[in-house]
């Protein structure tokens, strides 16, 4: 969550708990009752998927590091296979033309040329070992296809589940935030004869500014609460 979604955030624990200890004024049946209960059951799912968000933010940037490595060990492979068939083009003149590196440093046309590498190099298999090409070349070649294939892919699912994430908390944002403005008139209407528990509302549907001490708050004036997004 960003500062203000993480400010709102603690403004939302603030009403579900201030319902918690008021459930003799606002029972379960009644309409205040049950936005609380929208309330706490948006405090729980931004729970979730604020984890999530960040959960996602730490695999992606995994997948960032595991697919650089992955990219670099394939591109050494493919170095290794250029330079290789720029000798044996000695003797079989087009081969150099044949491997040639890609121009683009990104991911998808290095695994385009390592697939051409691999399927051009296999009938060539025995003049590469002879030039002191490991044996296994063309397995670790694929191997590392794969690999890369993998961290993309990987790093990819992890984007797109910090992104769901991210629009789920913009969703339980908005429901909570919809349920608020309600509970507002109605906690104002009840408690209008009752101050200290009305200032005690006032402190727990305040949200706090950005950088400003929470022991500030119960100090703070009263403000309205924070109109659902639209």
């Amino acid at each position: 969550m960003n500062d203000l979604e993480t400010r709102r955030y603690e403004m939302l624990v603030r009403v579900r708990d201030f319902g918690a200890a008021h459930t003799d004024v606002f029972p379960a049946a009644s309409l205040g009752g049950e936005m609380f209960a929208i309330i706490a059951s948006t405090v729980q799912e931004l729970d979730g998927q604020a984890t999530s968000q960040v959960s996602g933010i730490g695999a992606a940037r995994e997948g960032s590091t595991s697919k650089a490595a992955a990219r670099a060990t394939l591109r050494e492979d493919l170095e290794s296979i250029s330079r290789t068939a720029r000798t044996l083009a000695l003797d079989t003149p087009g081969l150099d033309n044949k491997f040639q590196l890609p121009r683009s440093a990104g991911a998808r046309a290095l695994l385009t040329a390592a697939r051409a590498f691999a399927r051009d190099a296999a009938p060539l298999t025995a003049e590469f070992i002879r030039h002191e090409m490991p044996p296994d070349f063309l397995d670790d070649l694929n191997a590392d296809i794969r690999n890369l294939e993998r961290a993309i892919g990987e790093r990819s699912s992890s984007r797109e589940a910090h992104v769901k994430a991210t629009l789920a908390i913009d969703a339980a944002m908005e429901k909570g935030l919809t349920a608020l403005q309600r509970l507002d008139t109605i906690a104002r209407n009840k408690l209008r004869e009752d101050m200290p528990t009305l200032a005690a509302w006032d402190r727990a549907c305040h949200v706090e500014r950005a950088g400003r001490a929470k022991a500030n708050t119960a100090g703070a004036t009263t403000t309205a609460p924070p109109q659902p997004a639209t």
